[in-house]
């Protein structure tokens, strides 16, 4: 025989355990996100998909940086026999050579590589730290919140290349100039941008009816944000980050021209090359500068791009959605574009 549950007397709280969060409530924000994606149309689809390729070469270009660059970002000879000074582009270095006899080939494809370190790290650790903190404050409030949302505000008023050289300088006493010192001092600049967002939706997802059925039967707050509040806050985040992963390659390579950025004896760096380069430009040698500037543009086009696809694409205010010629009969699409024309008119 079924067996029943018996029900709290009422003004008491049910005992037991909460139920599990529902699968809507859990991936209900990433399917959107994915629906919305597959429905683009028109420029939002264009620049959503050709950002992703840029992005998926320049990823590919890194990952297999040792692979397809004839040489090491140091290496200044080979069997014995140094590399020509400022030589112009030939046969043997394609991309020519700079002052230091370096490749400028492989200082190039080896700096595509420390830009991806540097981006992923720095997105990771703002992600978390950001995403953390948001819903902490949006979830608890008071006193917490106040603290938090002054931080994040003064932060969020310096100018982002301003806060990340004077974290620079901070992160470079302790740790020196290398690649988490790097991401870290980018990672300062983004951790407001998070927490704004996710604080912003972490308010209002609060007050959702399943979320106060959670806490009703008794669900702990680390089980609340956890299984009910993060899924719906973190659709917001894919467009932050992709549109940080572009700011960050800018960002480190600004690090890099000041001198701020990572030691040259330990990884290639667009910025530090352009630095070097400034004395060749004016003397004729265009080969130093123009590459590994092309391929910091190319990179950051791509991930611009990737972000304002998306943000057109999952931004309910910027898209516009098609009338189905399929669910509409011919009279009632006539009225309906005549409408709108009208409508545009007035």
């Amino acid at each position: 025989m079924a067996q029943t549950t018996p029900t709290a007397p009422v003004g008491e709280t049910p005992a037991g355990p909460p139920l599990p969060a529902p699968r809507s409530a859990r991936f209900g924000g990433l399917r959107r996100i994915w629906a919305a994606i597959r429905e683009a149309r028109g420029v939002p689809r264009f620049m959503l998909w050709t950002g992703a390729v840029i992005s998926a070469l320049f990823v590919i270009l890194a990952l297999f940086g040792p692979l397809i660059a004839p040489y090491g970002f140091d290496t200044y000879q080979s069997g014995g026999t140094r590399f020509p000074k400022q030589g112009a582009p030939d046969g043997d270095h394609w991309f020519g050579t700079t002052v230091q006899s370096l490749d400028v080939l492989s200082r190039t494809v080896y700096g595509a590589r420390t830009a991806l370190e540097v981006m992923v790290l720095a997105v990771v650790f703002s992600l978390v730290i950001g995403v953390l903190l948001g819903l902490l404050s949006g979830y608890f409030g008071g006193w917490l919140d106040r603290i938090l949302v002054l931080v994040m505000d003064a932060l969020f008023a310096f100018p982002y290349l301003l806060l990340a050289i004077v974290a620079g300088f901070v992160f470079a006493g302790i740790a020196g100039g290398s690649i988490i010192t790097a991401a870290l001092s980018i990672t300062v600049v983004y951790i407001p941008q998070y927490f704004r967002v996710v604080r912003a939706s972490a308010l209002s997802a609060r007050e959702a009816t399943f979320v106060e059925a959670a806490r009703a039967m008794g669900a702990k707050p680390s089980v609340v944000i956890r299984k009910y509040l993060f899924g719906n806050v973190i659709q917001s985040v894919p467009v932050i980050t992709t549109m940080n992963a572009a700011d960050a390659i800018a960002t480190l390579a600004g690090l890099g021209f000041l001198g701020l950025g990572i030691q040259p004896t330990d990884a290639a760096e667009w910025g530090y090359d352009l630095s070097r380069a400034i004395d060749d430009v004016n003397a004729g040698m265009w080969w130093t500068c123009l590459y590994p500037g092309l391929a910091m543009i190319i990179a950051i086009l791509g991930f611009t791009l990737l972000g304002e696809g998306l943000n057109d694409v999952l931004n309910p205010t910027m898209r516009r959605r098609r009338i189905s010629k399929v669910l509409l009969p011919a009279h009632t699409r006539r009225r309906t574009v005549d409408a709108t024309e009208g409508t545009a008119a007035e």
